[in-house]
């Protein structure tokens, strides 16, 4: 039986030489591990209640939506700077190379709402730090940071963690 994992291709290379990029689009196109996937982000949150679920840009859409349908809750993108056309708060954020901004709607969560965060990919944790700051700050809770895919040795995982929130990858890969 496959898992998340062998779904998933290895880009060498890309976008940088040294970099093992991990393709999940290999994995969203198959509709059994496209399945797999999304029961399994849900699987350590069934029976909590969540009101939201927060997708970061951009594959973070994907699951996003995908899991709020199966949750029959609401999703809210999380996008770089300049792509939401209402009102916005935004949080700058470091990358492995440079800085850049996320923002979302100031009227997409309220406060008190029950929050699950996923995205595809955990390295550095800098996205995903941005967005819980966003969400906190909303005065929403985020009860559950859910990722395919951990890079362990970049530290993401040990971020989040310190922040006190509950992180969840189905697989993870060594390297960068």
């Amino acid at each position: 039986m496959k898992t998340v994992q062998d779904y998933i291709r290895t880009i060498p290379d890309f976008p940088h030489a040294g970099i093992m990029f991990r393709d999940v689009t290999t994995l969203f196109s198959d509709a059994r591990g496209f399945r797999i996937a999304i029961d399994q982000l849900l699987h350590p949150y069934a029976g909590q209640p969540i009101n939201k679920v927060v997708g970061l840009e951009a594959r973070g859409f994907i699951l996003g939506g995908a899991i709020a349908h199966q949750l029959s809750v609401g999703f809210v993108p999380i996008r770089k700077k300049g792509k939401l056309p209402g009102k916005t708060i935004e949080q700058d954020y470091t990358l492995e190379y440079g800085q850049a901004t996320m923002e979302v709607h100031d009227d997409a969560l309220q406060a008190g709402e029950k929050v699950l965060l996923v995205d595809d990919l955990l390295a550095t944790g800098g996205t995903a730090e941005a967005g819980i700051k966003l969400i906190e700050r909303m005065g929403a809770e985020v009860i559950g940071c859910a990722f395919i895919i951990d890079l362990p040795d970049l530290g993401g995982r040990k971020k989040l963690e310190s922040l006190g929130m509950n992180v969840h990858a189905l697989c993870q890969f060594e390297g960068a």
